[in-house]
């Protein structure tokens, strides 16, 4: 399958881990994951930071196969999940920074359209969120509102 905004094609991205089931090495059960996900959240750690620093800190390579729920499970459940899924916030932030880039750069082409199609994956996201309900049906992407939602 090609990508999204070239004409390339490429594999899509990480690969799973084979195993399904719950390692023999990890020493944390269910709760204690559970526990150390909310101490991360409050911590102000987005969810593939917490999964990262689960690994690489304490051994736990994938929460799914040690729990059988997600990252993002726990987090909502602990009413500790953000205002916005961290891959729409992650688009917002880096079309926050090319806006700031092209005023003082006006004729970096590049860039803005690069701009131009990180906005329209914005609003393409965006249309499935409403879609499904993670975000309520009136809420809008304007980089303005933008910039105090993230300020």
């Amino acid at each position: 399958m090609a990508r999204m905004h070239t004409r390339r094609k490429g594999k899509s991205g990480s690969k799973h881990p084979l195993r399904t089931s719950k390692p023999d090495f990890v020493a944390y059960d269910q709760g204690e994951i559970e526990e150390l996900i909310v101490k991360l959240a409050k911590e102000e750690k987005t969810p593939s930071k917490i999964g990262i620093i689960l690994r690489d800190q304490y051994g736990i390579p994938s929460v799914k196969d040690a729990t059988g729920k997600k990252i993002g499970f726990f987090l909502e459940k602990n009413n500790a999940a953000g205002k916005l899924p961290e891959d729409l916030s992650n688009m917002i932030n880096k079309a926050l920074s090319l806006r700031k880039h092209l005023v003082g750069n006006k004729k970096d082409n590049h860039n803005a359209r690069s701009l131009h199609l990180v906005e329209s994956k914005i609003h393409r996201i965006s249309k499935y969120y409403r879609a499904t309900g993670k975000l309520p049906e009136s809420w809008r992407y304007d980089p303005e509102t933008a910039k105090l939602l993230m300020a």
